[in-house]
């Protein structure tokens, strides 16, 4: 399952939910994974969903939500996940640069909730301008571990 194409960015579909809820239960065992449903709602309401895929398959997704538009507009990265075989490949960074680059055509603040423990993930967000600005305790559930809300200004 290393696949040695190229790795293509474009829009998640309907059709893809069922992969992205295996890939959820994989990557947040612990934590509520969302169902397929979930993300079939999120792509049915136009939101900016993006896939990842190595030779047809997929292997990452990202979602972005706008909660305010102009002239101060609100995003919020609502998710992204990357198959653990194909971490390391730059796909989670090319996911959140194809969601920032919708939110810097809004001028947008951008937030996000990560886990605390999730230090990958928490230097990824650095590197693209986010700060932490909050901490939320027992945020994920049902296992409550503390989740860092994180901040980027608009661009």
């Amino acid at each position: 399952m290393s696949g040695t194409g190229t790795v293509t960015i474009g829009p998640l579909y309907r059709a893809d939910a069922p992969r992205c809820a295996e890939l959820e239960k994989i990557l947040f065992p612990g934590d509520d994974p969302w169902s397929a449903q979930s993300f079939r709602d999120e792509v049915s309401r136009g939101l900016p969903y993006f896939a990842a895929r190595l030779d047809g398959e997929l292997v990452g997704y990202a979602g972005l939500g706008v909660t305010a538009g102009p002239p101060q507009a609100e995003a919020e990265v609502h998710t992204i996940g990357v198959d653990p075989a194909h971490r390391g490949r730059g796909i989670g960074r090319r996911l959140l640069d194809a969601l920032l680059q919708v939110a810097d055509e809004l001028h947008a603040t951008v937030f996000l909730e990560v886990r605390t423990d999730n230090e990958p993930a928490i230097g990824l967000y650095e590197k693209t301008g986010f700060a932490v600005v909050g901490l939320r305790k027992r945020y994920y559930r049902p296992s409550g571990a503390d989740a860092y809300t994180m901040k980027r200004d608009p661009r």
